[in-house]
């Protein structure tokens, strides 16, 4: 069975590209973005497969 671990990132939206190009570097694949707490901000979820 595969286990995975998963990850909240704060997205700043002037810099979403960079942020996400370097957890998807370190193995993290994104899974959704929503809406932070205000209109600047996004929160990603990520995920990837436990060692």
């Amino acid at each position: 069975m595969t286990r995975y671990e998963y990850a909240t990132v704060p997205l700043l939206v002037h810099a979403t590209k960079q942020i996400l190009d370097n957890w998807g570097d370190d193995g993290w694949e994104l899974v959704t973005v929503i809406p932070g707490p205000n209109p600047e901000n996004l929160v990603a979820y990520l995920k990837r497969e436990k060692a």
